[in-house]
């Protein structure tokens, strides 16, 4: 193997799983094909030294052993939905239920649960693959995918491409944590957030919406202008304490389907900045509010709840059972293609995100 490639272990059953590790200046970042998932993401800071923003384990065993989809491919539909079921065509389709009644990221063995091909590697990108089999997890049609990771101009870009050849629903995100600081840098509650989303879709118990676009005007759901992550996680307001602090999706103001600003973030810390740009139409904003309980992270590192946040771009949570939502369904021979892109900088204050 090359380099820029080694095993990483090997699945129960004997497969291999390999890491590939990309460079571009002074960024660089380690996939494994376990999930697609991101293992490492390292940025420099203010001083020009190497910061690791992503969560991560050391072993193969550890991202068998968890349940917080660190750093994974999640498919073949984000989020969650609605009684783990939905309607296409006339035709009900039963979903595992994984999450309380609902089902979520997937089902039971999503795509962050399988290993996915290498097709292309090069220094700085890397494309994976995978097919999933018609009704794989309750999902019609037989769903090829392809996902390219690619460092470049100070940023991580991740292009999404599938098609069906039958009609179904397809929503692709990246679910890893970042912790500006570090990601042994602990709790991010002092790191600062803005979203550019002047709506967001509220839920009931159980984070499945209520088919609302609801404004953020006067809530603590408005990050409209940048403010520490923590500043009113902890208000007495009903849709953060379902939660246990934010877990929600926020609908990106002129969504388009172009390449749009969606969230910056920024360390005091390390002055690291990061913006994520995306084609879709919903950004999911996630503290980590149960981040706790899941195996040390890399080099002995404890990753407690709130140690990471997530920016998950996405088609908006259970689209297929809500009609007033854009559409998530992809028609058989139709190319699903959506881009979300992670840019690093650095900054001297929250002022300028």
């Amino acid at each position: 193997m090359g380099q820029n490639r080694r095993i990483f272990g090997h699945m129960p059953g004997g497969t291999a799983v390999e890491e590939l590790t990309l460079r571009d200046g002074a960024l660089a970042c380690r996939i494994i094909t376990y999930g697609g998932a991101v293992r490492s993401l390292t940025v420099p800071d203010r001083d020009g030294n190497p910061v690791d923003v992503a969560l991560g384990f050391d072993t193969l065993e550890d991202y068998l052993a968890q349940d917080k989809y660190l750093g994974a491919l999640v498919g073949r539909y984000a989020n969650r939905i609605g009684g783990a079921k939905f309607t296409l065509n006339g035709v009900e389709y039963l979903l595992a239920a994984n999450d309380g009644p609902n089902s979520l990221h997937g089902g039971d063995a999503g795509f962050d649960k399988q290993v996915w091909a290498v097709d292309e590697l090069s220094e700085n990108a890397v494309t994976l693959s995978l097919v999933s089999p018609n009704m794989q997890e309750g999902y019609p049609g037989t769903l090829s995918v392809r996902v390219t990771y690619a460092l470049g101009d100070g940023a991580l870009r991740i292009g999404y491409w599938a098609r069906s050849d039958r009609d179904t629903v397809c929503s692709l995100t990246n679910h890893t944590y970042f912790n500006l600081s570090g990601h042994r840098g602990g709790r991010v509650e002092g790191q600062y957030i803005r979203l550019n989303a002047s709506r967001y879709t509220p839920t009931v118990p159980g984070s499945i919406p209520t088919g609302e676009l609801a404004p953020v005007d006067g809530t603590p759901m408005d990050l409209r202008a940048a403010q520490p992550i923590g500043a009113r996680i902890g208000d007495p307001f009903e849709q953060l304490a379902m939660a246990g602090g934010y877990d929600h999706n926020w609908a990106i103001d002129g969504w388009d389907q172009t390449l749009r600003p969606a969230a910056s973030a920024w360390s005091p810390d390390t002055g690291i900045s990061m913006e994520a740009s995306t084609t879709l139409p919903g950004v999911q904003f996630y503290t980590g509010n149960y981040l706790g309980g899941c195996p040390r992270g890399k080099g002995g590192a404890v990753y407690a709840e709130r140690c990471g946040f997530c920016l998950e771009t996405q088609s908006f949570p259970d689209s297929p059972n809500q009609p007033a939502f854009p559409s998530c369904v992809l028609r058989a021979g139709e190319d699903y293609n959506s881009t979300t892109v992670y840019r690093f900088g650095i900054l001297d204050d929250a002022g300028q995100l």
